[in-house]
């Protein structure tokens, strides 16, 4: 399985569709994680993204190889975010490339709950305003 894994300070944007003409994959399942208007129930402007960055890829990619022996997928692509995130920007991107769409969806699915628990990325609420998009 093709793994590439990233961490970055920049704005996550969308990820091209796959070229035309190389049906190899049967399944393209993406999910992005957006920052929420409301933390806890109190409204906020952004969350603050902070990682260990040399182990959160090497954690990243450890389990994304692990995974890959119980959802066998083509290609997964992930980009997390760190640093001040606004409300409504995207903190996580990840795309998974399978034969078929349970595979997809469970590699998916199972990577981002041990991202949460095992992954050296921590959040909190931002304490200063996010820079403007001006």
């Amino acid at each position: 399985m093709q793994i590439d894994v990233q961490i970055t300070r920049a704005r996550i944007e969308p990820w091209p569709p796959p070229p035309a003409g190389q049906a190899v994959s049967g399944a393209v399942v993406e999910f992005t994680g957006v920052v929420r208007g409301t933390e806890n129930g109190a409204p906020i402007a952004a969350l603050e993204y902070e990682a260990y960055d040399s182990m959160a890829l090497s954690e990243m990619r450890r389990l994304l190889q692990e995974l890959s022996a119980q959802f066998p997928c083509h290609a997964v692509r992930v980009i997390h975010r760190v640093g001040i995130v606004p409300a409504g920007e995207a903190a996580i991107c990840v795309r998974v490339e399978a034969a078929h769409r349970q595979e997809a969806f469970g590699l998916m699915t199972t990577f981002l709950d041990a991202l949460k628990r095992d992954v050296p990325i921590w959040k909190r609420r931002a304490l200063k305003e996010p820079p403007s998009a001006s």
